[in-house]
């Protein structure tokens, strides 16, 4: 679940979900009005909300699901406007830029995606170096307990069997 605040305090942005939708609504936050129910709830959603962020103006809600997407909403007309593929993988995490043109999302897939605010574009990508990324270390030998951590931690990935109850 996940909770903003517009810009001008007025309203808050809730999402959530779960077993496979999503739920998007905008809540009166100073009058008390409405106590219990949203002012209106934004549909169109399929995935878990997991990370929401207000434009500069409060016009635009951006959200990231669990499907790895970015979906930017017209909260006045109450539609998705724009959608975005950001990540492989649940989206975690909203920030805009402190000049409110450009948002930054991160997700499962490790990676941090610019975005240009206004269009979606992508602007750049940044990724921590992980060489040994999805290597498959499960058979090998002589390996000690601190080296499979610091292999995993590059990256490496490591199966163990169930064993038969």
């Amino acid at each position: 679940m996940s909770v903003a605040w517009s810009p001008d305090g007025t309203r808050l942005a809730s999402g959530g979900g779960g077993r496979g939708s999503g739920e998007l609504f905008v809540w009166d936050a100073r009058s008390g009005a409405h106590s219990g129910e949203p002012l209106y709830a934004l549909s169109e959603l399929s995935e878990v909300v997991y990370a929401l962020v207000w434009s500069p103006t409060g016009t635009m809600l951006i959200s990231g699901g669990s499907d790895g997407m970015l979906r930017w909403w017209d909260v006045e007309r109450r539609k998705c406007v724009l959608t975005r593929h950001a990540h492989q993988g649940t989206v975690q995490s909203l920030k805009m830029s402190p000049d409110g043109r450009s948002l930054a999302s991160c997700g499962d897939d490790g990676a941090i995606s610019i975005r240009e605010l206004a269009s979606g574009k992508q602007l750049r990508t940044l990724r921590r170096d992980r060489p040994y990324e999805r290597l498959d270390i499960s058979g090998a030998k002589g390996l000690t307990r601190a080296q499979r951590a610091s292999l995993s931690a590059l990256g490496a990935i490591e199966h163990h069997p169930v064993s038969d109850i």
